[in-house]
């Protein structure tokens, strides 16, 4: 066999191999056919009415269409995101923006992008509920009291405290809050182990059902009217070396979002199939926040000023710094 012949065979080895190589991605496999960075990601998501919009984009086929399989990760709320985020253990994360706000100022190591606003408040979205015998009626009642919150220093206790300023009551976020997941709210409140709850919707409803819990404060009325209470985010890093893969998650979810604002059916019907022990009655009686299809820094902007105002950052917060760019 001539000299030339192994060399030839060696570049058609290497030929087939570098062709391999493309065809896979050259990254694990997870580089897309239609061009994105990765085709597979992983998301954070809640069992509340929020999330309605990840449930629809999954159930209709929206990430699919953009080139993507979303494999989603239950957490208890924007808080516990942040270190999943962080470690890289999730790719985007639905988070309270206090949460999110609170961790991309304080922590140097983290710097969160929010690709995609969730969900906005409206009457009864969140609500301070006790159980039907409770001695308290107001806010008031409870100073001093413990309330169940799902994580601390997020938007759930900035809600609570802003419903308790104007009544002359100060809730300390160690002393006064307990951190209780979402669906075992109802079993703490008949526990006794807590005296009241911040409920999300759907399980402030279910309570009323279930076992007659009673509403204290509307904690969506006021300053809290309309607020932007939780969106979608990515690091910093992860926003800079996947911009198509960005854009792709965002439209999709935009796409299921405005699906979720034109036909509240599809939200009562799909919020069963995801939230424990969330039936259809509870589903159709509900209250509903609204879908935003757009990031209003505005809007968000006000957020941000209810932290300083209560103490959750020192200085004030420029929200455009962390909205993601644009595709």
């Amino acid at each position: 066999m001539s000299a030339s012949r192994p060399r030839a065979a060696l570049a058609g080895v290497l030929g087939i191999a570098l062709a391999f190589g493309a065809a896979c991605g050259g990254s694990g496999g997870k580089k897309s056919a239609n061009g994105l960075e990765q085709s597979e990601v992983r998301l954070g998501t809640m069992t509340v009415a929020d999330t309605a919009p990840v449930q629809i984009a999954l159930s209709k086929g929206l990430f699919k269409a953009e080139g993507l399989t979303v494999r989603t990760q239950v957490i208890q709320g924007g808080a516990a995101g942040v270190p999943l985020l962080k470690s890289g253990r999730l790719d985007f994360s639905f988070g309270n923006y206090v949460s999110l706000l609170t961790a991309g100022t304080k922590d140097p190591g983290f710097k969160p992008r929010i690709v995609a606003d969730g969900f906005r408040s409206a009457p009864k979205t969140h609500t301070l509920m006790v159980r039907g015998d409770s001695p308290y009626r107001t806010v008031k009642d409870l100073a001093g009291r413990k309330i169940g919150v799902n994580t601390k220093r997020n938007v759930s206790t900035m809600l609570v405290r802003a419903a308790a300023r104007p009544q002359g009551v100060t809730f300390d976020e160690d002393r006064n809050f307990v951190e209780i997941a979402p669906p075992a709210m109802e079993q703490a409140l008949k526990s006794r182990s807590v005296d009241a709850v911040q409920a999300i919707e759907p399980f402030g409803t279910q309570m009323q059902k279930s076992m007659g819990a009673r509403m204290v404060a509307d904690l969506s009325a006021g300053e809290a009217d309309g607020l932007p209470i939780a969106g979608y985010a990515a690091t910093d890093k992860f926003v800079k070396e996947n911009p198509k893969t960005v854009a792709a998650f965002r439209r999709a979810l935009q796409k299921a979002q405005g699906m979720a604002a034109g036909d509240r059916g599809l939200v009562q019907g799909i919020l069963p199939t995801y939230a424990k022990g969330i039936d259809a009655a509870v589903a159709a009686g509900m209250s509903y926040g609204t879908y935003p299809t757009s990031i209003d820094a505005a809007a968000l902007q006000r957020v941000a000023d209810l932290m300083q105002r209560f103490g959750y950052v020192d200085e004030k917060i420029d929200v455009t710094s962390f909205v993601a760019p644009a595709p």
